[in-house]
């Protein structure tokens, strides 16, 4: 409407004409938004960028750190055994013979450094 009423000097007064160059600029005001929307990226509101999450890794590190931590206050026997057993996988069996130990010593190892690790991980938070 801004624009017939800017223009309305050079329009034709007639009511059909009239009528077909208001739609005309209607249709092309559509189509300009249309193209305008297409080609610039979507505008977002500053306020929900503050609550975009972005993860940084830290929180994994962390927890990775406070288990080695907890890691390196066991005994070196039961350090062993957690480390023969859950970080490389293998079964008491194994694990027993790697150490050189019987498999009841190291079911024992692994039962006391978990409760021990346990006990640490509670201490630290």
């Amino acid at each position: 409407m801004f624009r017939a009423w800017r223009n309305a000097a050079k329009l034709n007064r007639e009511p059909g004409l009239l009528w077909a160059w208001l739609m005309t600029v209607a249709r092309r005001i559509v189509i300009d938004t249309h193209r305008q929307r297409s080609v610039r990226p979507q505008e977002v509101e500053p306020d929900r960028l503050d609550t975009v999450a972005i993860p940084d890794g830290s929180e994994p590190m962390l927890s990775k750190m406070v288990v080695s931590e907890a890691l390196y206050r066991l005994s070196e026997e039961h350090r062993e055994a957690l480390v023969q057993t859950y970080l490389h996988d293998r079964t008491i069996n194994e694990a027993a013979e790697v150490l050189g130990v019987p498999p009841g010593t190291v079911k024992s190892r692994v039962y006391y450094a978990l409760r021990a690790l346990k006990k640490t991980m509670k201490e630290r938070g």
